[in-house]
C-alpha cells in the first residue's frame, strides 16, 4: 500500500487558454480539486509556495478553508520557503490551520529554490546573520519552528496581564498537539536529508535533486532515501519517518489524455544547472497506457522506496480535468503496483 495524493504549483494565467486566469481562481479551484480527490479516495493534498510569482503564494488560509472543506484527506505544502517566513507567527498559522483541519496537515518545509525576483527574502525583512548563507537562515529558522511546535513554555508573562495566565512561561497559541512530526524537510541533497532525520522531519524529495553521482535521477533520489532512513535510525527517534517522492504521471485512457500528453516524445532524465556551479538532475515524467505506466514504474528505485507519492498536476487544465488525472491513476495503475 502506498498514499497517493497530488501536488498542484497553482499557476495562474490571464491567458484566454488557461482555465485558471485570476489569483481567486486558483485558489478556489485548489480547494475544490482537495474536495473531488478525497472524494475519489486520494490521500493528500499538497501546494507548492512561491512568491512573487503568478502561483500559490502564502499557503495558510488555503489550507485552513481547504481543512473546513475536507474531512479525510491530508493538506500539505511542498514546500514552504523557509527564508521568507518568521517562524514564531509560522507556529502560530500552522497551528490554527492544523485545529481547523483536525490534525490533518502534512507541512513540507525547506531552503526553498530559484526564485522569480533577486533575494526575494531581503522584501520580507529578512537578511542572514554575519557569516551565514540563505540557505544556513532558512535552516535556523526551521530550527525555531520545530522548537516551537513542541509547545513549551518560553515567553515571560506579564505580571499584571488583561486575561488570566496559565502558571509557568507562556507558549505560543493556538497549539495543535502532533504538527511536530507531521513536519517535512524538502531535501536536495543527501547531506540536507541526513540533517533532516537527526532532528526528526519526515522526508519529500522532488522531481530535482542536486547531482552527486552522474547516476539516473531515481537510483540517487533511492540512494538519498536510504541514506536518510540510516539517519533516522541511528538517530533513534521512536516513532517511523514517512518519505514522499514527486512524479508527473499521465495515464492515457481517452482521447483527451492523448491530445494533452500523448506526445510520443522519450520521457529521460534531464542534467543541467539552477545554480551557478551545482548541477542538478531533473527525474523524467511518465506517460502512456496504464499496461506501460505499470512496467515502468515498477522500475522506479525511490517510488518502491517512498511510502507516499505526489502526483503533479496540470492545474490550469481546471478542476473536472485533473480530477480524471488523479483518478486514472487510482483505478487503473495504483492496483496493478500493489499501491492499491
Amino acid at each position: 500500500m502506498k498514499k497517493i495524493g497530488f501536488l498542484s504549483f497553482g499557476h495562474w494565467s490571464p491567458s484566454p487558454q488557461s482555465g485558471t486566469r485570476t489569483a481567486g481562481d486558483a485558489l478556489l479551484q485548489s480547494i475544490d480539486l482537495a474536495v473531488a480527490a478525497e472524494e475519489l479516495g486520494a490521500d493528500g493534498a499538497y501546494f507548492r509556495v512561491h512568491h512573487f510569482a503568478r502561483q500559490l503564494g502564502s499557503p495558510f488560509p488555503l489550507l485552513a478553508a481547504a481543512g473546513a472543506k475536507t474531512k479525510t484527506i491530508e493538506l500539505g505544502t511542498a514546500v514552504i520557503d523557509m527564508r521568507y517566513e518568521n517562524p514564531l507567527y509560522m507556529a502560530e498559522d500552522s497551528g490554527a490551520a492544523d485545529l481547523i483541519s483536525g490534525g490533518r496537515l502534512q507541512l513540507g518545509i525547506s531552503r526553498g529554490s530559484p526564485e522569480q525576483v533577486v533575494d526575494g527574502w531581503r522584501y520580507f525583512g529578512h537578511a542572514p546573520a554575519e557569516g551565514q548563507t540563505d540557505a544556513d537562515m532558512a535552516r535556523t529558522n526551521a530550527e525555531i519552528y520545530l522548537e516551537a511546535l513542541k509547545g513549551q513554555g518560553f515567553a515571560q508573562p506579564n505580571p499584571r496581564p488583561m486575561f488570566p495566565n496559565p502558571p509557568g512561561l507562556l507558549r505560543l497559541e493556538p497549539y495543535s498537539e502532533g504538527l511536530r512530526d507531521r513536519i517535512w524537510w524538502g531535501a536536495a541533497t543527501d547531506a540536507t536529508a541526513v540533517w533532516a532525520a537527526k532532528l526528526g522531519m519526515n522526508l519529500q524529495s522532488s522531481t530535482l535533486k542536486f547531482d552527486e553521482s552522474g547516476k539516473p535521477f531515481h537510483i540517487q533520489q533511492a540512494e538519498q532515501i536510504r541514506a536518510y532512513r540510516a539517519a533516522w535510525k541511528e538517530a533513534g527517534h521512536a516513532r517511523e519517518p514517512r518519505v514522499s517522492v514527486s512524479r508527473s504521471i499521465f495515464a492515457l485512457v481517452n482521447d483527451m489524455d492523448r491530445a494533452y500528453f500523448g506526445t510520443g516524445r522519450p520521457e529521460e532524465d534531464q542534467f543541467g544547472y539552477i545554480e551557478p556551479e551545482k548541477r542538478a538532475v531533473f527525474g523524467r515524467g511518465y506517460t502512456g497506457e496504464p499496461d506501460v505506466l505499470i512496467k515502468e514504474l515498477a522500475r522506479d528505485e525511490a517510488i518502491a522506496e517512498a511510502d507516499t507519492l505526489l502526483l503533479t498536476v496540470p492545474n490550469q487544465l481546471g478542476v473536472e480535468y485533473n480530477a480524471h488525472v488523479i483518478e486514472s491513476i487510482l483505478k487503473h495503475v495504483a492496483p496493478g503496483l500493489g499501491w492499491r
